[in-house]
């Protein structure tokens, strides 16, 4: 059993539907340690021309504001590479992810530690790593859903966690939570079979 970073995005806070679902997972996915990041809007930056700057300075020629600009982004990444197993929650706000999220992406997404050009190609750093996305959806986007072409949400990610060296990812949607009551008890029903066969209960720790 390793260490887990659980990475929630949610403006819902405890009464997120994408947590609720990763909660159920953590319950039964055997580890022995977790690492928690929220990624609030205001604990959460977005990547700015100071931080880009401050990236691009020498490490000796950096002021104090400096360094802390680039403290902030060297603890997300340290979070990742500390981390054997990684769980995204992500709700789909407007077909894609939480602009924190995006945020979080754009502060680990570091050439020269997180992945590296070579002359045949960029190469992800962060292998060897498990990924599960626990998503959750107002509309039915996965497989043949009828709104699958309008999902930018799974596509993104799966590209940007490849092009950093995370391919061994799986994900795991909640579905229908806006269309009706019905369908919302449906999605969470399939979810939760979808969960259990991932993680079977006898391997729960």
């Amino acid at each position: 059993m390793g260490h887990v970073l659980f990475v929630t995005s949610s403006l819902f806070g405890g009464r997120s539907r994408s947590e609720g679902l990763a909660r159920e997972f953590l319950a039964r996915y055997p580890h022995a340690s977790l690492t928690r990041r929220e990624l609030d809007p205001a604990a959460t930056p977005h990547l700015d021309g100071e931080t880009l700057a401050a990236l691009g300075t020498p490490e000796s020629e950096r002021t104090e504001h400096q360094r802390a600009k680039v403290a902030f982004a060297d603890a997300l990444i340290e979070e990742l590479e500390a981390a054997d197993t990684i769980v995204l929650a992500v709700p789909m706000y407007n077909f894609s992810i939480p602009s924190t999220l995006k945020a979080w992406i754009d502060h680990i997404a570091r050439a020269g530690r997180t992945f590296r050009y070579t002359a045949a190609g960029p190469e992800g750093l962060l292998k060897g790593k498990k990924v599960f996305v626990v998503t959750a959806r107002g509309g039915l986007y996965a497989g043949d859903g009828p709104h699958h072409a309008y999902d930018f949400q799974e596509p993104y990610l799966r590209t940007l966690l490849g092009f950093l060296g995370l391919d061994d990812v799986t994900f795991l949607h909640l579905e229908g939570l806006n269309i009706s009551p019905d369908a919302a008890a449906q999605g969470l029903v399939r979810a939760r079979a979808a969960l259990a066969s991932i993680v079977p209960q006898q391997e729960a720790a």
